[in-house]
């Protein structure tokens, strides 16, 4: 007896004139198990602004959510915007089965990088989102410089309400709570790097830290590589919206340090806090 599976498939959209072998000025890297969030992420891309080329890939590690919504978010796609998406027909992460360590999509970050028709690449969750100007702010930090890192707001789970700026974890080299223990640190979804300078820290995207139970870290890994390697500059200004995550370890400790913030952006619109 067979199971049915979601077919492999690797499918474009673009307009007919995106000439797709003149590199793009930035690509955008999004693993997803297309949860529904990812509608409003890639919309944040599609407004950035100034309009500039921009090759968004999608690797799918595992689609938990129906492939139309991929096919129905693309429709709305600028001209200046292409989306390439990729399934491979199977995951890669051990989470779901697959080879390789790294829980947050395997080798997809790695191998879409590497796919990327441009210097410079991006990441962003399907479950995040940029302000219009984030891409504009990176391209003038990364200038002269290897990598660059904006800053990010902590967004509520349930209402998706921006709660507060990161002024503990994703604040950059030699900063934060993670100062003593990494040297800093930067989400993912704060930064961007010169792919062809910075080569060689490309496959430390599928390797979380040894000792990591929750197989969470490669994001780690790469931010230490390219601190300990490469020049990088911020933007100084919070361009990210993360969406907090109740199954994260340190959750309990964010909740405490955002404070009273964190309970107000939870109530919905319309109802006041006792």
């Amino acid at each position: 007896m067979t199971t049915s599976q979601p077919p492999s498939f690797f499918k474009t959209y673009a307009a007919a004139d995106f000439d797709l072998q003149q590199p793009s000025d930035v690509a955008v890297i999004m693993p997803t198990i297309i949860r529904p969030t990812m509608k409003e992420a890639l919309q944040s891309v599609f407004r950035q602004a100034p309009a500039r080329r921009i090759q968004i890939l999608i690797g799918i590690d595992r689609p938990d959510g129906d492939v139309a919504l991929i096919e129905a978010i693309c429709a709305e796609r600028p001209a200046h915007c292409c989306v390439n998406v990729i399934y491979p027909g199977y995951s890669t992460s051990v989470r779901h089965g697959g080879l390789h360590p790294a829980y947050d999509g395997g080798v997809l970050r790695c191998v879409l990088t590497y796919l990327a028709n441009s210097r410079y690449v991006a990441y962003l969750d399907d479950d995040n989102w940029w302000a219009d100007n984030h891409l504009n702010a990176m391209l003038a930090a990364i200038k002269d410089h290897h990598w660059a890192f904006a800053l990010r707001w902590f967004v509520h789970p349930d209402t998706r309400r921006p709660i507060c700026i990161d002024q503990w974890e994703s604040v950059g080299p030699g900063r934060g709570v993670f100062a003593q223990q990494f040297g800093g640190w930067v989400d993912p979804n704060c930064l961007m790097f010169d792919k062809l300078e910075c080569h060689q820290a490309i496959p430390w995207w599928t390797r979380p830290l040894p000792t990591d139970p929750t197989h969470g870290t490669a994001d780690r890994q790469v931010f230490g590589f390219l601190n300990q390697h490469f020049r990088g500059r911020g933007t100084n200004e919070a361009t990210v919206y993360y969406q907090l995550n109740a199954a994260d370890l340190n959750h309990a400790d964010r909740v405490r340090a955002i404070g009273p913030a964190y309970a107000a952006a939870g109530v919905p619109d319309g109802i006041a806090l006792p």
